[in-house]
């Protein structure tokens, strides 16, 4: 395993919340901010770091040259360690790979599992790997190729998504392999990091909840969407770029429910021409994604085609606040989110409370403890 970096302190008063991803990524909290495309710039990664957490920088929608800047830009602003997520089957992933290593980043956080060649690369480097994943096996498997730690999102976490509950999950995966285990899907508080530490896991990570900040750079009216919704207001679908994938049921994602394939495919088409142009990916490496996607998943032709929506359709909502254009990517815990702290506060909380219950579960009341001792003689 990848040696730990040193701690920045204590995670907090009660010794169970100073688990074995303190030391390894050398924070304060056991508690991580996922990657999430258009959402996780370097304002928000640093807000989280500089808060105590692991904050996670997403470079999906960024050209390898933007990472770069982006990966500055948190620099610039806490000197704390935080890490970047990439897909692992993107084309480039060796490039960006590379940037990660020259620009001294300590984490490398991954959606969908890379190869065991690029896993060594970086642990050779120096850098603590960890993907994340949504099925034992996938678990065993990059444990297997050396990862240092994994995020294991339930089936309640937005995005793409699995269909078995984190409270299925999570023991599963932590009966299963021999690393740290982060628990995804569902979490928002402290007492939910407490139930996660009890299942075994060693912290969690959390992405609907940091988006809902205010270090967030999420446009407010796009906030006061979430805000308003209820448990039951998500809903996993295909249709967007044929993987399974969890956001808020608008209005615009019950007409994409009701349209037909070709009107889709339509749409997706034109989007996969304005990423194109944005990001200036070269269109070589576009249909090797779409490539890697159709055999990793399964995908035909026009679901392939469908994938180009995600990007495009998350930046409308989260940049420039078009709910009515864009999708909402959204976990089931946004119905029980009701306000925007700061993540220093946010943590500050989630890390209070966690102590209040863990310290009321482990003190024995004086009439339960005299009991007790009177049946022990």
């Amino acid at each position: 395993m990848t040696a730990p970096l040193p701690s920045n302190g204590s995670c907090s008063s009660h010794p169970a919340l100073h688990t074995e991803l303190c030391d390894l990524f050398g924070v304060r909290h056991p508690i991580v901010q996922t990657g999430m495309g258009w959402v996780s710039g370097p304002e928000l990664t640093a807000a989280t770091a500089e808060a105590g957490g692991l904050g996670i920088l997403a470079s999906a929608t960024l050209s390898p040259e933007e990472t770069r800047t982006a990966i500055r830009a948190v620099r610039e602003r806490t000197a704390a360690p935080f890490g970047v997520n990439m897909r692992g089957d993107a084309a480039d992933v060796t490039e960006r790979a590379e940037i990660l290593v020259r620009e001294g980043v300590k984490v490398a956080s991954f959606a969908l599992a890379p190869t065991e060649k690029v896993i060594r690369r970086l642990k050779d480097a120096g850098l603590i790997v960890v993907p994340s994943v949504g099925a034992r096996r996938h678990a065993e498997k990059v444990a297997a190729w050396g990862a240092d730690a994994v995020v294991v999102q339930g089936g309640e976490g937005g995005g793409h998504t699995g269909s078995v509950p984190t409270s299925i999950l999570l023991p599963q995966v932590v009966d299963a392999v021999d690393l740290p285990v982060i628990a995804a899907g569902g979490f928002h508080d402290g007492r939910g990091l407490v139930a996660a530490l009890a299942q075994g896991a060693a912290g969690i990570a959390m992405g609907t909840r940091f988006l809902l900040t205010s270090d967030s750079t999420v446009p407010d009216r796009v906030k006061r969407e979430y805000l308003q919704r209820g448990v039951t207001d998500t809903v996993v679908t295909t249709v967007l770029d044929g993987v399974p994938q969890r956001v808020l049921r608008t209005e615009l994602v019950d007409r994409l429910l009701e349209s037909g394939r070709l009107s889709r495919a339509a749409r997706s088409l034109k989007h996969a021409v304005a990423f194109q142009r944005m990001s200036h990916i070269p269109w070589r490496d576009i249909v090797r994604e779409g490539l890697a996607m159709r055999r990793s998943h399964g995908l035909d032709w026009s679901q392939v085609l469908m994938a180009a929506n995600t990007p495009m359709m998350l930046r409308a909502s989260m940049v420039d606040g078009r709910t009515d254009l864009g999708t909402l990517a959204s976990g089931q815990v946004a119905g029980l989110i009701d306000d925007l702290p700061s993540c220093a506060e946010l943590i500050d909380r989630i890390v209070t409370e966690a102590d209040a219950v863990l310290t009321r579960l482990t003190v024995v009341p004086s009439d339960a403890g005299k009991a007790m001792n009177a049946r022990v003689r």
